[in-house]
């Protein structure tokens, strides 16, 4: 697993108390500079999806609240309890599932603590909805490799931001359902200071951290959940209950500030013109197929036209008759037979057609070709207008077969030095046979082993035998031209049976 933990500027803020409504609502309005970023990276250890990511569109964020995340107004939801979790749903087009989660975030904060807090924090991702969806993904900090939320005394406030590392192959999916929703759920594992029981008393305002709601009001009361503890009629209802399904007392002001970024995995990204690097050849192609091959994207739904990559200004024109160059348009160059350079160069100090010195795989060099030629060679160029007088091409490496074994490529004067055998220039340490051993520190077959099987035994004698007295054939061990006694010695010489 991988993780990391970035934390970010620290705050300053002002706070204003609000007076205690009960256990159940005890919002604390604060006003923050810029939250701190609690970023967990996780390496999953779950199943992947069974699809890909085929389309690579653009990410989409989802999100109820209008708090920007960053420094403002917030208010934090005193009573919540440890064991308690805030959810937030989002109903998408059934067309965009399955959709892959790329980042969860949650602001979380304290007002005008007088000790420093740790709190235990969990997130679920749910299939649908928190009270009848599928839960995909969970996991709870420990501490260690998922760090818990710790803050300073004062006022402070921290954006816990989940995601599983880009590059891990098994991320989050989360498959069409009949609700056509996705929820996130943010819980209190443990709190820093719980210290009676919340259905009668809110935790101590003053040494614990709370899930923030916006100061907007409530936009979206269905699609706003809370998971409250049992406190049967002393409290709120119990288990998943959207906002609008909780009475007065238990039902915050505002939105969770609470939001989700994810791209559809069956999403077709959009096409457009694609100028590629030699300057004028267009092609339709997405946004990223482009980029791959270093050309230019014109936007979605751009054409090709005879002009969309028809560059502006001149370039310069080289003449392969003469080496000389001049400045022309891109169009007058091609049809006066020249080959047009690059777009924003001219001809000063452009060179048209370069030479310079190649280093070839056996280690000698190569004076005076093009960057083209030394390519096809299997050289390296050493630069355009170098020569071999100047230049020292590194020795030719190979195939260094140690006596137990072991393959290395090295130079052949390495090789020596280290009591290996060098197999030659360009030999490798590949394993095509998959036995363990290079190919090419495989040792040669046995003499007598007519049908190659690793041993010599009645087969190979058989085969000799039939063999008798023609002249050559792969039983004529001795290579005299005939098979005879001598090979027949040979191969008894070698019997493994």
């Amino acid at each position: 697993m991988h993780w990391t933990v970035t934390v970010l500027a620290a705050l300053v803020v002002s706070t204003a108390v609000a007076d205690e409504l009960g256990p159940r609502q005890n919002p604390l309005p604060i006003q923050t500079g810029e939250p701190d970023v609690l970023r967990v990276v996780h390496r999953r250890s779950r199943q992947a999806h069974d699809g890909s990511l085929a389309g690579q569109c653009d990410p989409v964020v989802s999100a109820h609240t209008d708090a920007s995340f960053t420094g403002g107004q917030y208010i934090l939801q005193g009573g919540f309890a440890q064991s308690e979790s805030a959810a937030v749903s989002w109903v998408l087009p059934a067309s965009a599932f399955p959709i892959r989660l790329d980042l969860a975030e949650m602001i979380f904060g304290t007002q005008a603590a007088t000790v420093a807090t740790t709190t235990e924090w969990g997130i679920t991702v749910y299939e649908g909805l928190p009270s009848t969806g599928t839960p995909v993904f969970s996991i709870d900090s420990d501490g260690d490799l998922i760090p818990h939320i710790q803050m300073g005394p004062g006022t402070n406030g921290v954006n816990v931001q989940f995601l599983v590392e880009p590059s891990d192959p098994e991320q989050i999916y989360i498959n069409a359902n009949a609700s056509n929703a996705f929820s996130i759920a943010y819980r209190i594992v443990k709190h820093n200071n719980q210290t009676a029981n919340p259905c009668l008393t809110a935790p101590p305002s003053t040494s614990n951290a709370f899930p923030a709601t916006d100061t907007s009001g409530l936009a979206q009361p269905t699609q706003n959940w809370l998971n409250a503890v049992n406190c049967g009629i002393l409290g709120c209802p119990p288990g998943w209950k959207r906002f609008s399904e909780l009475p007065t007392g238990c039902r915050p002001s505002g939105d969770w500030v609470m939001r989700a970024t994810w791209t559809s995995v069956n999403c077709t990204p959009p096409t457009g013109a694609c100028c590629l690097p030699n300057g004028q050849a267009c092609q339709s192609l997405t946004q990223a197929e482009c980029q791959a091959l270093n050309g230019g994207w014109q936007g979605a739904g751009v054409a090709c036209t005879a002009t969309t990559c028809q560059p502006t200004g001149n370039v310069p024109c080289c003449f392969a008759s003469t080496g000389g160059c001049v400045g022309l348009s891109y169009a007058n160059c091609v049809a006066a037979g020249g080959i047009p350079g690059p777009v924003g160069q001219t001809c000063t100090g452009y060179v048209c057609f370069p030479t310079g010195a190649c280093c070839l795989p056996d280690g000698t060099c190569a004076g005076a070709v093009s960057p083209t030629e030394c390519a096809a060679l299997g050289g390296i160029y050493q630069g355009n207008n170098s020569t071999c007088a100047t230049i020292d091409c590194p020795d030719p490496v190979g195939a260094a077969c140690f006596p137990n074994g072991f393959c290395l490529i090295l130079t052949q004067a390495d090789a020596t030095a280290a009591g290996a055998s060098w197999q030659g220039v360009g030999t490798t340490c590949a394993d095509a046979n998959g036995n363990g051993v290079a190919d090419a520190c495989e040792p040669d077959g046995i003499p007598g082993d007519l049908n190659g099987d690793g041993a010599v035994n009645g087969a190979d004698l058989g085969a000799l035998l039939s063999e008798w007295g023609t002249a050559g054939g792969a039983a004529d061990l001795t290579g005299n031209g005939v098979v005879d006694g001598a090979d027949l010695g040979i191969l008894l010489g070698n019997w493994t049976g």
